[in-house]
């Protein structure tokens, strides 16, 4: 759908049927699970089709992702939405005080390409479950996703409830041109700062889920080979091609060589032919990630073929923080590795950055852990592991500074697309005479005894 018009339509069913019953949003998230089941291959293959991605890594990164999501959402959503009772205090003594979860109305969510499926559909499940109406602007640059997104969306939802606008990004553009009353975009930084700019010539509030350099951190007591496998994974997950992707690796002097070890033979253990690695999103960006090669020193990998979009995982070494890798997020298959001798320095270092998105610690160490995550700020991650915070419908998930605003999963999704709105309640014919004027030294006395 591209008719910009539609979207009056969509504003009036709100406007008619707000608030969205419960029984209707759990009925339209279960027959969202139902389609999405029945869907799956058509799914994995459309995946296939736009990232070259195996079975197993579209259902564990996408399909089942979201599946569970809707299982979560669903156990919660009831209680999420009962209004919530909060103490009141003595000065208002004789009231009740209350808290309501409404929907905001009409919302936008924008999605991105590495990962179309569950980029789109995870916020769109808080946004149903919070009562909103929602369009779904899929990335153009994942067709084939952005087909079978808008196919679901058809055979699940009213489309005056919630539909898909596929286009090219100039329908981005001007969908951000219309009044929505929230926009959920994820993507790059700077797009990210249009969104926002556009955003607040409505003062529509927005969440931002962008990227940034997110640093893998060995400490001297860690276990390389279990690090080494964890950062794999992690990098290597849709070939690079991901948002909390540990960016490069910090590894003390006395341990690169021995890590770097580990780190191939992770990699020659994990892709023995590279079957089930995911390709890189388009020739475009492979070219721009084969320039961010040029002058370094590739110890692994770095071969590619153009029209297969193919692009061997590559380790770097020696790389200095004025290298080009080190200047914007990779966002594909280059990790870089830099060693310290002096963590302290680089530690300030770190703290001088913009805010990462993720960052990795490995060590056996809990105070050395809890130490940089008091002094390093960035948006979530993890110890001795890599990206499977994300995995935890507990945990909300977002990023801080330039890396993004906001948070969603679980309750936190819910949150990001429900206005909270305080009631004070007062009973009969109760009053609080002493705050009437005209005013008088007892009306202090009595205000300073109650509010203090």
């Amino acid at each position: 759908m591209s008719d910009l018009n539609h979207l009056n339509t969509m504003r009036s069913f709100w406007l008619e049927e707000n608030p969205l019953d419960l029984a209707y949003r759990q009925e339209a998230l279960r027959k969202l699970y139902s389609v999405i089941q029945k869907r799956q291959d058509d799914i994995a293959q459309a995946l296939w089709q736009d990232l070259h991605k195996s079975s197993v890594e579209s259902y564990a990164t996408e399909i089942g992702f979201v599946l569970q999501e809707i299982t979560h959402t669903l156990k919660h959503l009831s209680s999420w939405s009962k209004p919530r009772r909060v103490k009141t205090p003595i000065s208002l003594f004789g009231a009740q005080s209350r808290i309501y979860a409404e929907s905001y109305g009409l919302v936008l969510i924008i999605s991105p390409w590495n990962y179309p499926f569950q980029l789109s559909i995870a916020p769109l499940i808080a946004a149903v479950a919070a009562g909103n109406c929602a369009v779904v602007k899929p990335s153009p640059l994942a067709q084939a996703s952005a087909q079978i997104i808008a196919e679901i969306l058809t055979e699940t939802f009213d489309n005056r409830h919630v539909c898909a606008f596929n286009g090219e990004n100039e329908l981005t553009i001007q969908l951000l041109k219309e009044k929505f009353d929230y926009i959920f975009y994820t993507g790059s930084t700077s797009f990210g700062k249009t969104v926002m700019t556009m955003a607040a010539q409505n003062l529509t509030p927005v969440t931002l889920e962008l990227g940034g350099k997110s640093p893998c951190i060995i400490l001297p007591d860690a276990d390389l080979e279990l690090s080494a496998k964890k950062i794999i994974f992690g990098k290597f997950l849709n070939n690079g091609q991901t948002c909390v992707a540990p960016d490069y690796v910090l590894v003390p002097k006395h341990l690169k060589e021995p890590l770097l070890e580990e780190l191939k033979a992770a990699l020659s253990k994990f892709y023995p032919n590279y079957d089930k690695l995911a390709c890189i999103i388009s020739e475009n960006h492979l070219k721009r990630l084969v320039g961010l090669l040029a002058n370094e020193k590739i110890v692994f990998g770095g071969s590619y073929d153009l029209s297969s979009r193919f692009l061997e995982p590559t380790i770097v070494d020696e790389v200095s923080f004025d290298s080009p890798l080190m200047q914007e997020e990779i966002f594909g298959g280059i990790l870089p590795l830099i060693s310290y001798d002096d963590w302290q320095k680089t530690l300030k270092y770190l703290q001088s950055q913009p805010k990462s998105l993720a960052a990795y610690i490995f060590t056996q160490n809990k105070s050395a852990a809890e130490n940089i995550i008091s002094k390093l700020s960035f948006g979530g991650g993890c110890i001795n592991e890599t990206i499977m915070h994300l995995v935890n419908s507990n945990l909300p998930f977002g990023g801080v500074g330039l890396s993004g605003m906001g948070s969603y999963h679980g309750k936190a999704g819910f949150d990001t697309f429900t206005h909270y709105k305080s009631i004070l309640r007062r009973k009969g014919k109760r009053e609080i005479a002493v705050i009437y004027p005209p005013y008088t030294n007892r009306t202090m006395k009595i205000l300073k005894r109650f509010m203090r």
